[in-house]
């Protein structure tokens, strides 16, 4: 197995002033939510978004340590990444939802989910996702959430008189 490393200088983080699409509840790593956040990447190329996820939640005050995805959701990803001076360990597993990415800061002591909005999800959807994703009483599935961002009232088209 061999371990590759990227290292992303301090500049990095924005890809020609794009802001990176992420939510994060304020009781992030709490475990009592299905999710806590979401997050709407540009590409499933990790190598990329990886290092602007993480320079964005640090901004945030959450250090991510690991990160971790589904194997077959993701283009391959270094296993250790440099992102503002320190070292991230990135992990794929096979086992895990296509949906859903790993968080682990604070010593490993703290833990977050999040729902992966899928980069090619129109951009109204997306943004309601995130927003979802940052309220109480989510859907367990990421399938049900995006169904919900999805979902829009019907518009209201009011009765015209008939000519009689």
């Amino acid at each position: 197995m061999t371990t590759t490393t990227r290292t992303v200088p301090v500049t990095e983080g924005f890809r020609s002033g794009i802001d990176v699409r992420v939510s994060l509840r304020a009781d992030a790593g709490s475990g009592g939510s299905a999710f806590d956040g979401a997050w709407f990447p540009r590409s499933r190329d990790l190598a990329t978004e990886l290092p602007e996820l993480i320079a964005a939640l640090d901004r945030r005050g959450v250090r991510v340590e690991r990160f971790t995805y589904a194997l077959d959701a993701w283009e391959p990803a270094p296993r250790k990444l440099e992102v503002l001076g320190r070292t991230v360990r990135a992990g794929g597993f096979r086992s895990m939802d296509p949906q859903v990415v790993c968080l682990t800061w604070g010593g490993g002591n703290r833990r977050a989910d999040l729902l992966v909005v899928p980069p090619e999800t129109d951009v109204l959807t997306g943004a309601r996702a995130l927003r979802l994703c940052t309220r109480r009483g989510l859907p367990p599935s990421p399938q049900m959430v995006l169904a919900a961002a999805r979902s829009t009232p019907l518009p209201q088209v009011p009765e015209y008189p008939r000519a009689g």
